[in-house]
């Protein structure tokens, strides 16, 4: 691996200016005004992958925004690796707390800021570099490799499952290859061996035919957002766990063996309580510390709540329609359309008298989980080792990446999330960043992913 060093430390301008010039391309998906920057973002990495010796490139357009697909199958008895990754990235707002322009990538203290950096345009781009130098070092590429990136990540990748489940046999593989998570601290490389999965709910409360004069009916008709609270303060118990009849019925308990993985990890409460403004940590369910309540446990959220005047100064008004936007994180073996069917039912039975109830259900994702003594993650841990010079920590990841469970089910192939970024690097917010230290390294453990999966 010293002369692919070599090569990389002598191509590495060249190669964050190739990304500037992708992260120059403002491809929101959420937005309809950047439709046709989706369009020339999904051209430009096709160009790219058709530059560095990809074959069979296309550009599949879909009910939405494209997903490009291209590989290069040329070795008979190694295994085969499908890359996914995503070129869509989130809004820029609020545009005024960014320190440069978003789609104007910036080098400032060893790292490259613009919107996408780290999710997932940087990240994505370490295996195109990646397939690209082994090419340039005059050797052939010591596995197959398909490609599958996708522009609608960010809106839950709408179109994905289907397109998965209608080319099972075109992606077939091996192993999936994921790089849009992050590594435990600078220096230190992580595995997510977990996601939480997904899935939402809107509740609309109503009373009246309309608004009314609090003077003339207040003290004798319902408020829609007292009622609306009142049924909300149902969910959880006084100790956080959520209060919907069989919600935890398919959680699987964490092992002693795993509580002490996590415990491991260490945690600095003062730290964390100190960066966020807050004097105490007692969300979710209180029985359970910290760690294994933001990674390992289940939840249920509300994440918006409105009704009635929003406006400035005073409207004496009895609101008679109040909403509420409810999210549930679900971990391994929960059913996020069971749970959806769960707490529907709940908020229905327990609306207050005198209220009409309206349930729309939203998004679902499914949790994965795999387990880290599998060769494929052992071999990815060695590729760290080898580079990082540290084994990776085996982390649970809080947070949702639906299309996850859609690979490994869909295709029946492990899934291997080896991530680049770093906490703290702003993804979907102001001043996202991706640390370039993590550039030539990524680039060169995914190189030797490759070469230790193929012997």
């Amino acid at each position: 691996m010293s002369q692919l060093s070599e090569l990389l430390s002598k191509n590495q301008n060249k190669n964050v200016e190739e990304l500037k010039e992708l992260l120059r391309i403002p491809s929101i998906s959420s937005l309809s005004e950047h439709k046709e920057d989706i369009q020339k973002a999904a051209s430009w990495i096709s160009n790219k992958l058709k530059t560095i010796g990809m074959e069979h490139i296309e550009i599949i357009q879909t009910k939405g925004h494209p997903i490009i697909y291209a590989d290069w199958i040329h070795q008979d008895n190694a295994p085969t690796v499908l890359v996914y990754g995503h070129y869509d990235v989130q809004p820029v707002d609020p545009v005024d707390l960014w320190e440069t322009p978003p789609f104007e990538p910036t080098i400032r203290d060893e790292k490259i800021f613009a919107r996408g950096a780290t999710d997932d345009k940087g990240q994505m781009f370490l295996h195109i570099k990646a397939v690209e130098s082994l090419f340039e070092s005059g050797e052939k590429l010591p596995v197959n490799i398909k490609f599958c990136i996708e522009g609608e990540e960010e809106i839950g990748s709408p179109n994905l499952p289907q397109f998965l489940s209608e080319n099972k046999e075109k992606l077939s593989c091996d192993a999936v290859i994921i790089s849009d998570t992050d590594m435990w601290d600078k220096g230190v490389p992580a595995i997510t061996c977990s996601l939480r999965g997904l899935c939402a709910l809107e509740v609309t409360l109503k009373t009246a035919n309309s608004d009314l004069h609090s003077g003339m009916y207040g003290g004798g008709v319902q408020n829609a957002n007292h009622l609306l609270v009142q049924l909300l303060s149902t969910l959880h118990d006084a100790n956080g766990k959520v209060n919907v009849d069989h919600f935890y019925d398919d959680v699987i308990e964490l092992t002693d063996i795993e509580k002490k993985e996590i415990a491991a990890l260490g945690f600095d409460e003062e730290k964390l309580k100190q960066s966020l403004g807050l004097s105490e940590l007692t969300g979710g369910e209180r029985n359970y510390p910290y760690r294994e309540r933001i990674s390992s446990r289940p939840t249920l959220e509300i994440n918006g709540l409105w009704g009635g005047f929003q406006g400035e100064g005073t409207k004496t008004v009895i609101p008679n329609e109040a909403h509420a936007k409810i999210t549930c994180r679900l971990v391994n073996n929960q059913n996020p359309e069971k749970i959806q069917g769960l707490v529907k039912k709940h908020l229905e039975e327990y609306a207050p008298n005198g209220s009409l109830v309206n349930i729309s259900l939203g998004d679902t994702g499914n949790p994965f989980l795999t387990p880290i003594d599998s060769p494929m993650i052992q071999k990815a841990a060695e590729a760290y080792q080898n580079v990082y010079g540290k084994s990776p920590v085996y982390k649970r990841e809080g947070g949702s990446i639906p299309i996850v469970s859609d690979f490994s089910q869909s295709l029946n192939a492990p899934v291997v999330l080896m991530g680049f970024g770093l906490p703290g690097e702003n993804l979907h917010a102001p001043n996202e960043h991706f640390h370039l230290e993590n550039f030539d390294k990524g680039i060169l453990t995914i190189c030797t992913f490759f070469e230790l999966i193929s012997k």
